[in-house]
């Protein structure tokens, strides 16, 4: 079993994430963002309307939005940053969202960069210099339409 998919199956299995997110991302455990989906080129995360992502006009909150939204390729870029060596560290320097429906029920947000993070993240180890990528995340609803889209831009640098 390679190390991906180690990581796979650790931050896909339910008990494990909810502790995790628990510790280290205190509200994505309390507005229950989940991962639907994981592999190296794509991942698909979770979120609900429920009484703590609602706004006055009964649809999720937007932060609850982007919070759901950068999860999503965050936690690709977590998978491969996690036994990386040289070490690599990631942050996000930027967000652009756009709303296009009021979002109910569960909302189910995608992101294919896989790829384009591996590379970012290859880049910086190679070559000692950060390295920016926009990954596009996109959120639709049960119905399949989409809700939002978010253009996340994420920085890779080397440490040391």
């Amino acid at each position: 079993m390679t190390d991906s998919e180690k990581y796979i199956r650790q931050v896909t299995n339910p008990l494990f994430f909810r502790l995790f997110t628990l510790k280290e991302l205190p509200m994505l455990f309390l507005a229950g963002v989940k991962i639907k989906e994981l592999s190296p080129d794509h991942a698909v995360t979770t979120l609900r309307l429920g009484y703590l992502t609602k706004n006055p006009f009964r649809s999720v909150y937007f932060a609850c939005l982007a919070m759901a939204a950068e999860l999503c390729p965050g936690i690709m870029a977590m998978m491969h940053v996690h036994k990386a060596d040289p070490k690599v560290s990631m942050l996000v320097t930027g967000l652009k969202a756009e709303f296009t429906k009021k979002a109910t029920g569960r909302i189910f947000f995608t992101c294919n960069d896989g790829q384009k993070i591996a590379g970012a993240i290859a880049q910086t180890q190679k070559s000692g210099e950060g390295v920016l990528i926009e990954a596009l995340v996109v959120g639709k609803d049960e119905a399949g339409d989409a809700v939002a889209t978010f253009h996340i831009t994420w920085s890779f640098r080397r440490k040391g």
